[in-house]
């Protein structure tokens, strides 16, 4: 054995799910209910959910920040995870998949802890910040669009607490990130991201191979 991640063939993966995580009953339904739909590779990987969710609740986490929601199954997996004051915040850009979201947000009983934003995210995060809202939320989540992964980066860094943390999805972009061939202008958002923040001395950083890879940077204060 070398001190290195093993690698998850679908035995193993299945094994992983069996006795792994503690699926929450209501986030079964949402990722069931999405398997069918356009886009279903935007969902978050359950062990995934249930590392954030932990973190969370690890870390006392209170107001959570989130951009992209998609079915709301990220948005949901925190809700649930937060204390009873706790408060999600989502930012979303398809007004057609928000009544799904919600609808799911209310069947499990949890739609008052969610805020939805609907409209372009570089856009609600400038509008928090002018609000005053610098420094509101414990954790943010970056789960959209990758050419603007730096734009979204940058602003919750502001609307962050020091201490706080900053998660990314996708940091290893389907191990395209590692591939010099593909030129693709999402992977090479992902790239240049990667390397903005690893060198980013503002933040104790690690990128995790769970799910489609997720960055953790945890904002020095």
């Amino acid at each position: 054995m070398t001190p290195r991640t093993l690698g998850l063939t679908d035995p193993l993966h299945d094994y992983l799910m069996e006795v792994g995580i503690r699926e929450h009953p209501q986030l079964k339904l949402v990722r069931e209910a999405t398997m069918g739909l356009p886009g279903v590779n935007m969902l978050l990987a359950p062990e995934q959910a249930q590392f954030m969710a932990l973190l969370a609740r690890i870390c006392g986490v209170r107001q959570y920040l989130e951009i992209g929601t998609y079915t709301g199954y990220s948005a949901l997996t925190m809700a649930l995870a937060l204390p009873s004051d706790g408060r999600v915040v989502t930012c979303e850009i398809d007004a057609a998949i928000a009544p799904t979201a919600k609808r799911h947000w209310r069947h499990a009983g949890v739609a008052n802890k969610i805020e939805m934003r609907l409209g372009p995210a570089v856009s609600t995060l400038d509008a928090m910040l002018a609000q005053g809202q610098r420094g509101r939320f414990d954790m943010a989540f970056i789960d959209a669009d990758k050419e603007n992964l730096l734009a979204y980066y940058e602003r919750c860094q502001l609307l962050v607490r020091a201490c706080g943390l900053i998660l990314v999805d996708n940091t290893l972009w389907s191990g395209s990130v590692a591939d010099d061939r593909d030129q693709d202008s999402s992977t090479e958002a992902v790239r240049a991201f990667n390397i903005a923040v690893w060198r980013d001395q503002r933040v104790e950083m690690v990128l995790l191979p769970i799910g489609d890879g997720m960055t953790l940077a945890r904002k020095v204060a």
